[in-house]
């Protein structure tokens, strides 16, 4: 899987997740940069993710995220 793929995923669960269809998803996005992203829905997104990828996040991977291009970095170690 490319590294377009593997964000097109992730914009596609953020926007669901988040109800924003026109989000725009970058490597440096954070929580703090979009409005409605708080801790429960970060749990929401996670869980989405790991289904959109077939991947399982470990509670210390989740929490060492920084930002959507650390997720990406451990999706695409997950998958290959």
């Amino acid at each position: 899987m490319t590294e377009d793929e593997i964000y097109a995923g992730i914009a596609t669960v953020f926007r669901q997740q988040l109800k924003m269809p026109d989000l725009m998803v970058s490597p440096g996005m954070t929580a703090g940069d979009v409005k409605g992203w708080d801790s429960l829905t970060h749990i929401r997104l996670i869980l989405a993710v790991e289904k959109q990828f077939g991947v399982k996040f470990r509670t210390s991977e989740v929490s060492s995220f920084r930002n959507v291009g650390d997720l990406a970095e451990l999706v695409r170690a997950k998958i290959g």
